[in-house]
């Protein structure tokens, strides 16, 4: 287990993808119980996680300023802090994407992959807080595993809803929008994949 004053930076990591959870979940209501009369509303909602996750990325920065020792190299915290930082910017945006392209109502299609996304993300944050004891855990690798298979899915489950999209819609706005959609959900499950990727190189790295 890492030692006391190392667990500020582990904690950190776990807080910020408690955050992507949060953004996840709340991603998913929007979606399944979507209005469009409200999604400005979830908008402003979604805005709120999103800043509240800077605001812990950025506290977890000024302490790595002035820390003399770290439990791992600054450069991998930091790495680390922005990819996880990223998955919530990238649910954000998806949210986004429903309001700015003034979506009226949801394709079936989108909700699986937004169901992938919030396993990823809890498997994401399963994995962060095995991080601090990376040197004896016996259960990184396998949540590394876990997420490489939810980016498959989502992979396959990206190439089926726009198959569909493009032989089903015969109007173009609504294949433009959507396709765009689909691309941003793919996005944040490869957001998911990044942190898990910058894990292990720091596993690696370190043992």
């Amino acid at each position: 287990m890492a030692k006391k004053q190392d667990m500020f930076y582990f904690d950190n990591f776990c807080a910020c993808a408690d955050f992507s959870c949060q953004a996840a979940y709340l991603l998913d209501r929007a979606m399944r119980e979507f209005d469009p009369v409200h999604i400005k509303e979830k908008l402003d909602e979604m805005h709120t996680v999103e800043h509240a996750a800077d605001e812990k990325k950025h506290e977890m920065l000024h302490v790595l300023a002035k820390a003399f020792i770290t439990p791992i190299e600054r450069e991998d915290i930091i790495l680390l802090s922005q990819n996880i930082d990223e998955v919530t910017d990238k649910i954000e945006d998806v949210l986004l994407r429903l309001y700015c392209n003034n979506i009226q109502s949801i394709l079936p299609d989108a909700l699986p992959l937004v169901s992938v996304v919030i396993r990823c993300c809890e498997e994401l944050r399963t994995l962060l807080s095995d991080f601090a004891d990376f040197k004896r855990s016996k259960h990184l690798h396998d949540h590394i595993v876990n997420i490489n298979t939810l980016e498959e899915e989502a992979d396959e489950l990206f190439v089926s809803s726009m198959r569909t999209l493009h032989t089903t819609s015969s109007d173009p706005i609504q294949i433009i929008v959507w396709r765009e959609i689909y691309i941003y959900l793919e996005k944040c499950v490869d957001a998911c994949e990044h942190v898990a990727d910058t894990v292990e190189s720091v596993i690696m790295k370190n043992t």
